[in-house]
């Protein structure tokens, strides 16, 4: 072959490659001999001959390689056996994504290419350079971080699903692993041949659809949440004999607050959430109000990144575990955290930041249509059921308004229905400005939603409405509603442990606890239990005013362990 063909190869390689993922030099950056030199104090060399797995998918990954001789070639498999090459990787380059950070399964294979010789950090000693070389730390998070949205758009290195795009079980899971930012992608048997093959081999019953594969060829039937995150890796086991600094209950926006400002001066921190990370703001579909981002941001992207901050200090997350209880009884002079399999996570101070579940308003049949028609959030998931569709959204607040002006970009018409005579009181200036603005958007004042009908066990097909000035019944015939009626705190864990809730249900603060010195303005009657963002009787229920309290109540934490730590005279 000639010079000129094998460097026209070589361009067209590259283009496509450039192609197949954008921003290419940001994701798969090639290091400089001084900065491999700058990251040996923090790893030791690793040989590995021809063939050899450098790391495989569903297994926990060493950490973060650093290539310094050979190649490895790097494929997604998944638990079909369908093997797709992804990309080759070089001298200079590094091998790993965002998951590396904390010890988790790798989510595609990596194999030596001939005798290759690299440099191996783990996943402690990868967030300590991150903090001690702050540029070239920078450049890599953003690799690792550009990494794992290709993963997600290209669904690989995780679970397939296999079932019909609009059953309940398959938009359940495709939201959680979503919302969670885990990779996966969905089959369908009506059009794919394996996802038919996997279906007439397991003749599962409706009711266990989804079929999930998972990496090591697990089929899993219908599973709950926390049973698929157990066969993916996402929970780690609970260290026995280890005791957090803090804990923290909730992983929305004032808990991961908490976490990356405890984190980055020094505190050890576990958190704790029942679901995924980013709470009701990472419901939200774009938040324009919040300090930084004059073009808005959507509540998922800026809980992904304090969620990735987290990680990068060093931040246990434990997603999804749901704590059933609190021990205030310190008999071993720390606090306990019982999950729900049993395990107890032990801590010197908790964090409440639990937040509020999604209230369920008093609606006929309103149970029998959750997942089928029903919809508590707006994601891209649900928006895509809409399409050219009429939809019904009750509600009045923020919440409601920047969902019916997401979802006025999918749907044909949006009928919001308000319980109150106007939104001035409710809602920002600028999301109402924007609804009024909108075309497809109607405003039904003094109304509310009474009832849901359709056939039994099927979706939702019409919704009952009535005003409130007005004993007639309306209705829409509509194939989805979305609720953002408000929320409840979250906070039933709690009982038994002495922290005191106001008649709602919200943690109370800045009371005398009994000790010596003051409360603090974010602790509870029970010292050493604070709470923070909208678990907090009389907090803002605001991001902004979430995340401001949780980096405020470190300060606090760290006066209450200094004060611990004394010996008593």
């Amino acid at each position: 072959m000639s010079k000129q063909a094998i460097i026209g190869q070589e361009a067209n390689g590259a283009a496509n490659l450039a192609s197949a993922f954008p921003r290419y030099e940001q994701t798969f950056p090639t290091l400089t001999a001084p900065e491999i030199a700058r990251m040996r104090r923090f790893g030791e060399e690793r040989n590995y001959k021809h063939g050899e797995a450098l790391f495989e998918t569903g297994k926990v990954g060493p950490g973060l390689f650093v290539v310094l001789s050979g190649h490895v070639a790097i494929s997604e498999r998944d638990g079909l056996g369908r093997v797709t090459p992804i990309i080759d990787q070089g001298p200079g380059q590094f091998l790993a994504e965002i998951g590396q950070l904390s010890e988790r399964p790798a989510l595609v294979d990596g194999h030596a290419e001939g005798d290759v010789t690299t440099l191996l950090l783990p996943p402690a000693k990868l967030r300590a350079l991150m903090v001690a070389e702050a540029d070239l730390g920078e450049r890599i998070m953003r690799a690792l971080i550009l990494r794992r949205v290709n993963l997600i758009r290209g669904g690989a290195g995780g679970p397939v699903l296999i079932g019909p795009g609009t059953s309940a079980g398959v938009i359940r899971l495709q939201g959680f692993l979503s919302r969670n930012g885990y990779p996966h992608h969905l089959l369908c048997p009506h059009v794919d041949a394996d996802a038919a093959d996997v279906i007439a081999r397991y003749s599962p019953l409706p009711e266990e659809l989804p079929l999930v594969v998972v990496p090591d060829g697990t089929v899993l039937r219908n599973p709950r949440e926390s049973e698929l995150a157990r066969a993916i890796g996402m929970v780690r086991a609970v260290a026995k004999d280890k005791v957090y600094d803090v804990a923290v209950v909730g992983s929305g926006p004032a808990g991961l607050s908490t976490a990356v400002y405890a984190t980055s001066e020094g505190l050890s921190v576990a958190v704790c959430d029942t679901r995924a990370f980013g709470g009701q703001a990472g419901a939200s579909a774009r938040i324009e109000n919040y300090l930084g981002f004059p073009t808005g941001i959507s509540g998922h992207a800026l809980m992904a990144r304090a969620f990735n901050q987290a990680q990068k200090f060093g931040a246990d997350i434990m997603i999804p575990v749901e704590v059933r209880s609190l021990d205030c009884s310190r008999a071993d002079g720390v606090f306990g955290l019982t999950l729900e399999n049993g395990d107890v996570v032990r801590a010197r101070a908790i964090v409440i930041a639990s937040g509020a579940r999604y209230r369920r308003p008093q609606i006929e049949r309103l149970a029998e249509y959750e997942g089928r028609g029903v919809w508590y959030w707006a994601s891209p998931i649900e928006a895509s059921l809409c399409t050219r569709q009429e939809v019904v959204l009750v509600g009045g607040g923020n919440s409601a308004g920047q969902a019916a002006v997401f979802l006025s970009g999918h749907a044909s018409k949006v009928q919001m229905v308000i319980r109150g005579g106007g939104l001035g009181a409710s809602m920002s200036r600028y999301l109402i400005e924007r609804i009024e603005a909108s075309s497809n958007i109607e405003l039904i004042f003094n109304a509310e939603v009474i009832g849901l009908d359709g056939a039994k066990e099927a979706s939702l097909e019409c919704v009952r409405w009535r005003s409130r000035l007005s004993p007639e019944e309306m209705r829409f015939n509509a194939r989805n509603l979305f609720l953002f009626v408000g929320a409840d705190p979250a906070t039933n864990w709690l009982e038994g442990c002495g922290v005191k809730v106001d008649r709602a249900g919200f943690v109370i603060t800045g009371v005398s606890n009994g000790a010596s010195s003051p409360a603090s303005a974010l602790e509870t009657s029970v010292p050493g239990v604070f709470a923070v963002g909208d678990v907090r009787s009389g907090s803002v229920k605001r991001v902004g005013g979430a995340i401001g309290e949780g980096a405020q109540v470190v300060a606090a934490l760290h006066g209450y362990l200094n004060d611990s730590a004394r010996p008593s005279l």
